[in-house]
């Protein structure tokens, strides 16, 4: 007997997809991680807690992407499917809410809440897919989640090796994304069975940066509203707020607006390009978030000279314009010379004013980004002023 299931639950790969209310509904919980991992990085600014706060993202942004990419493919109205996001969504807030003590007193639940949202999706969905040729991809990823969680589940039992165990189960899940899932005798994914639509992972991707910027200008806002609201303070409130703006500007231009294009011209292997999206976009709200907590520190302290605020405001843009170039070069090719200067100047920059007040120390990397935006937008303003004159000159001409 035919399982009719399936055609209940997938969509047309040719039907245009925009983001539900239920995947809106989702983000909350990336919002109340970003939190509590930025709430981490001022509690432990060191680099092993820095590199802690690093595996408790990239596990967090994992439990986001592969949804994503899953809710792609799905109904967002199937029973089924809202049950899947709302599962998937507890177990993020549980994740968010062990972060703290994420690698101490509550590593269970940090990784049991990790290890059994992937599990519960395949659990879920293979059942679900029965009879379907996509049965067979959901079983290959959750066999190596399954894999994985072995890793992290034994990093909760064995402490001195849980910051190695979680980050090699880490690699091995990112890895085995890009090689497609494979498995002894039962192959591979084809690209075509992980198609996704262009322009409804470009729009995703859009929104969970979105949410980032959303969390430095949120932190940002509620440093200088207890700082007593003295010059200084608002002085970095306002260098916050520029760079908040900045970084958003860069984001969506140039490439921003054209990755699902890109996506979705390139057919199936574009799902290689939206892969590599994800991984940048990783290092970019890596950036963002580091970033966050910079301005934050110097919201609170204008005349600080804490290397760990000044390690982080350096650091946190740099990474952004890095990753940034290099998604706008795997978009179209291109390689934003300013950009590429940016991220160089930005340090040098950075460095050469870690004896003053670390207020100085923010204007100048704002200061770097909002150059690097006028400095991309240049050709725009040119075409604009082109096109403005000769349509003046048309007027002209025309009789009265």
């Amino acid at each position: 007997m035919t399982n009719a299931l399936p055609g209940r639950l997938l969509q047309k790969r040719e039907d245009p997809r925009r983001t539900s209310f239920l995947e809106l509904f989702f983000d909350l919980a990336f919002i109340f991680a970003l939190t509590r991992l930025s709430r981490a990085v001022v509690d432990d600014p060191s680099l092993n807690g820095g590199f802690q706060v690093m595996v408790m993202l990239a596990a967090i942004w994992w439990v986001w992407f592969v949804t994503a990419w899953s809710a792609d493919w799905f109904d967002p109205r199937a029973p089924l499917i809202v049950v899947l996001l709302l599962w998937v969504m507890f177990g993020g807030l549980l994740m968010a809410a062990a972060v703290p003590t994420a690698f101490d007193s509550h590593a269970a639940l940090f990784a049991g809440a990790y290890v059994a949202i992937h599990l519960g999706r395949g659990a879920l969905l293979i059942p679900a897919l029965r009879g379907h040729p996509l049965q067979l991809r959901s079983l290959r990823v959750a066999i190596w989640f399954a894999i994985s969680g072995a890793m992290w589940l034994v990093g909760v039992a064995v402490p001195p090796a849980r910051e190695v165990l979680w980050t090699l189960a880490l690699v091995l899940e990112y890895s085995l994304a890009r090689l497609r899932w494979p498995f002894p005798w039962l192959g591979r994914s084809s690209w075509p069975d992980l198609q996704v639509n262009g322009d409804h992972l470009s729009e995703r991707y859009q929104q969970i940066f979105i949410i980032a910027l959303g969390e430095l200008i949120l932190f940002a806002g509620i440093a200088y509203s207890d700082s007593g609201l003295h010059l200084e303070s608002t002085l970095a409130f306002a260098l916050a707020f520029v760079t908040a703006v900045a970084l958003a500007r860069l984001y969506l231009v140039p490439a921003g607006s054209r990755l699902g294009a890109s996506i979705t011209a390139a057919g199936p292997p574009g799902s290689k390009l939206a892969l590599l999206a994800g991984y940048l976009h990783l290092l970019m709200i890596a950036g963002v978030l580091a970033t966050s907590v910079a301005m934050e520190m110097t919201i609170e302290d204008p005349r600080t000279e804490e290397t760990a605020q000044l390690a982080l405001g350096i650091t946190g843009p740099a990474l952004f314009l890095t990753a940034r170039i290099l998604l706008a070069w795997a978009v179209d090719g291109s390689r934003p010379w300013a950009r590429l200067i940016g991220v160089p100047a930005i340090i040098v920059c950075g460095f050469a004013t870690q004896r003053l007040p670390h207020v100085a120390n923010s204007a100048v990397v704002a200061g770097v980004l909002v150059l690097i935006v006028l400095v991309d937008g240049m050709p725009g303003l040119r075409r604009y002023a082109d096109r403005a004159m000769r349509d003046g000159a048309s007027d002209q001409r025309r009789p009265g």
